[in-house]
Parts: structure tokens; sequence; C-alpha cells
């Protein structure tokens, strides 16, 4: 923006005007400064607009490298660790035969299926 005439002749700089102003309390419901930092009752900036924009973009975008974090990166990677490590289970006598038998079964109708197959 540049500078501006208004219809008295006086010239108005634009910039300096909203920048001497982007922090006083916007008009409206949505407790907002002109900057778009949303705020308090008090007027104390509670989100600042470059938080806001950063989660927005993070959002649209999804990908890892473009998302806004505060933490540093070591504790990231152990955030991302699985919290639980499975214990192997043994199985019982029982079971192993069933699954034994599971396997031969499955197997002998694998072969017969090819075999039918091959007749056609």
């Amino acid at each position: 923006m540049a500078l501006y005439k208004s219809a008295q002749g006086k010239t108005v700089d634009m910039n300096a005007l909203i920048a001497q102003n982007e922090r006083a309390r916007a008009v409206g419901n949505m407790k907002v400064n002109a900057r778009g930092d949303t705020i308090d009752d008090n007027g104390k900036v509670v989100v600042p607009v470059t938080q806001k924009v950063g989660e927005k973009y993070q959002k649209t975008v999804g990908n890892r490298s473009a998302q806004v974090n505060k933490k540093p990166v070591s504790q990231k990677l152990e955030a991302d660790k699985p919290s639980f490590k499975p214990n192997p289970v043994e199985l019982t006598q029982e079971e192993k035969e069933l699954e034994a038998d599971y396997d031969e079964n499955v197997e002998k109708q694998i072969a017969q299926i090819k075999a039918q197959e091959t007749q056609k």
C-alpha cells in the first residue's frame, strides 16, 4: 500500500496506520485483534495468529516435514516408538497339534483344488 490522499487533501500512509493499530481489539464478537490473534477479555494474546496458521497448514498438508513441532527431535523420536513390547507366547502341546493338523488339511485342500483345475 502506498500513500493516499484523503478527501480533505491530507496524505495518509496506510502501512503506518495498519502497523500502529494491529494490536487493537477488532470490532465484532470473535475476540481477536486486528492481526487475527485470539485475545482474552483484557486484550492479552492467548493464541497468536502464526500458531493458528501453522495448525491449519499442518492439517491441510499432513506432511511430517511441514508440521510445526515445539519438541526437540530427540523427544519426538522417543514419542514415535511403541510404548509396549509384546511378550512371545508359548503354545501348549494341544495347540501345536491343532496347528499342525490345520496346516496339513490346508495343504490337502490346495492339492485337491490344483488336481481339479488340471483335470478341466
